[in-house]
C-alpha cells in the first residue's frame, strides 16, 4: 500500500511516522511511504517498509493494495482512476468532503481525520480497504468509469459551446 501526506505540513510528523509504522506492522502489509512535505522520515524502517521522496501517482498507484493519503484533489483522483481503494487522512479545507465523498461512493472506509490518527484506527480503515470485497469492486468500478472518460475532449467543448 501507499502511504503518503504529500504536501501537509504537520509539527507532529515523528509522531505520524511513528503511527505509520507501528500501523504497517499491526496490517500485516508491505509500503511505500511517500516523504512529502510533511516529514514522514523513519530513521530505520523495517523491511516490509520502502520510503520515497516522491514517485508519479499514475505509475505506482495501479500497482498497490490500496493508498493512504490527506485527500488532496489531484491525488484522490489519481486513487480513483486507479481503481484502488483510499484511505483519507484528511489535514485541511477540501480533504474533508473528499474524504467523505470516496467514502459515499463506497472506494474507501470513513475518513480518519489527522488530528485522530491513531495506529488502532488507521489499521481498522486500511483493513476495510484492502479486505472488503465491496469496497474493492466500488473502487475497480470507478477505476473502469473514469478510464472511459475523456476530460480534456468534454473541457474543450465546453469552452467552445459557452465561448
Amino acid at each position: 500500500m501507499y502511504i503518503g501526506f504529500g504536501s501537509m505540513f504537520t509539527r507532529r510528523a515523528e509522531e505520524i511516522t511513528k503511527i505509520v509504522l507501528k500501523t504497517v506492522g499491526r496490517t500485516g502489509q508491505r509500503a511505500v511511504i511517500s516523504t512529502g512535505w510533511g516529514g514522514l522520515r523513519p530513521e530505520k524502517p523495517p523491511d516490509d517498509v520502502h520510503v520515497i521522496a516522491g514517485v508519479p501517482h499514475d505509475w505506482l498507484f495501479p500497482r498497490m493494495a490500496a493508498v493512504v493519503h490527506n485527500g488532496g484533489a489531484g491525488t484522490t483522483a489519481a486513487g480513483l482512476r486507479a481503481g484502488k481503494p483510499s484511505v483519507i487522512c484528511p489535514f485541511i479545507t477540501d480533504q474533508f468532503f473528499w474524504g467523505r465523498r470516496v467514502h459515499d461512493l463506497g472506494a474507501g472506509p470513513e475518513p480518519v481525520p489527522q488530528k485522530k490518527l491513531s495506529a488502532e484506527r488507521l489499521a481498522a480503515a486500511i483493513d476495510c480497504a484492502v479486505n472488503d470485497d465491496a469496497v474493492a469492486e466500488a473502487s475497480r468500478g470507478l477505476g473502469d468509469r473514469i478510464a472511459l472518460e475523456d476530460g480534456v475532449a468534454v473541457a474543450a467543448d465546453y469552452i467552445l459551446d459557452r465561448g
